[in-house]
């Protein structure tokens, strides 16, 4: 009996022990992604647009993670996402369909066009700060959409670019959703790991210390001209892959998709989820987009009347930042502690009832 006792700890603590590991909420998101995509092939009847919606939504997370690298750690604003996400889907439509390049060799590209934008970007945000970054970077998305409007023999204009598949080492292939989807999950997982270790880095500490105080860090020999470059690219290329994962996915790009309403909204998902949580940012950008295109765009009303969707968005952003400034992760880790809190006194009070009645 002893014996068995002691097992039953060890396993517990086991089980305890990998529920607490740092990435044990990532790969249980994860799943649900892929259990949701599972049921379909199975031949459950789940609607093509929730499943579009999930996938849609996880790209945005990936998006959405780096522009929290970028607001909730180094403190700087910027407006610019659309454009740069943007870019990454012309780059993908353009050196696919024309050139016929690799998906890899795309991605390659794509990264260091990243890192350039980044770096621009980063050079001017050493001379300016606040809200006049945020319109600098407002101006410069308002030029990208201008040229993928203009830019007709590339972008395709107004009319928009779409591209069936794509090239994987010399053979063009026809990509289902369903494999698109699943490769989705796992970027995501990749991508939020990989964004915990910069959070959790000596560079994550340097970049909050240059947030709070730019005096204090550069006292404790934080280089800010090297982390302000080095968040705007980490942010630039996120969301430039971000739009290669959503042309592979979607397989489709128009310039009206990227105008300041989307920048504005992933700016939304990171205030309401909160900036300097990855579980945060998730359920934010949930809130912001993956509710109106999950269950909002389902309801007729909401369907009829977009600007419903618009309006419960205003009113969630108003109320977090009254409420609940840390943002919406604040407030499911308070009643978490309350509820935790709540059962192990209603434990004691059991066992000081039971340790009672044995005792009379």
């Amino acid at each position: 009996m002893l014996y068995k006792n002691e097992m039953s700890k060890e396993r517990k603590a086991k089980i305890q022990a990998i529920k607490n590991h740092p990435y044990f909420g990532f790969v249980i998101l994860t799943l649900l992604m892929l259990v949701v995509q599972l049921l379909r092939v199975v031949g459950v009847d789940v609607p093509i647009t929730i499943l579009r919606a999930f996938g849609l939504t996880m790209i945005y997370i990936i998006i959405a993670l780096g522009f929290s690298i970028l607001l909730g750690y180094a403190g700087l604003a910027s407006l610019g996402t659309a454009g740069f996400v943007g870019i990454g889907t012309y780059i993908f439509g353009y050196f696919t369909k024309n050139l016929e390049l690799s998906i890899f060799l795309i991605i390659l590209i794509t990264i260091v066009g990243a890192i350039i934008i980044g770096t621009i970007v980063g050079f001017i945000s050493l001379r300016i700060e606040g809200m006049y970054l945020a319109i600098i970077t407002l101006g410069l998305s308002e030029i990208l959409n201008e040229v993928f409007k203009n830019a007709v023999s590339i972008t395709r204009g107004t009319d928009g670019l779409r591209v069936n598949g794509m090239v994987f080492f010399k053979n063009f292939v026809v990509v289902g959703d369903n494999i698109v989807f699943v490769v989705l999950a796992v970027i995501m997982f990749i991508v939020m790991v990989l964004t915990l270790n910069i959070m959790k880095s000596p560079t994550g500490r340097a970049l909050l210390a240059m947030r709070n105080s730019i005096s204090a860090a550069q006292a404790m020999g934080v280089s800010i001209f090297k982390f302000r470059l080095l968040a705007f690219i980490v942010s630039s290329v996120y969301a430039f892959l971000g739009g290669v994962f959503y042309m592979s996915y979607i397989s489709f790009t128009i310039p009206t998709t990227w105008t300041l309403a989307f920048s504005l909204n992933i700016l939304a998902a990171v205030i309401v989820g909160g900036s300097q949580s990855i579980y945060g940012i998730v359920l934010g950008t949930f809130m912001i987009f993956g509710l109106n295109l999950a269950v909002f765009q389902q309801i007729p009303l909401f369907k009829e009347n977009p600007a419903i969707s618009v309006v419960f968005n205003g009113v969630l952003i108003i109320i977090v930042i009254m409420f609940y400034p840390g943002g919406l992760i604040r407030l499911v880790n308070t009643l978490n502690f309350k509820l935790k809190a709540r059962i192990k006194k209603w434990k004691q009070k059991r066992r000081e009832y039971k340790y009672g009645s044995d005792s009379e």
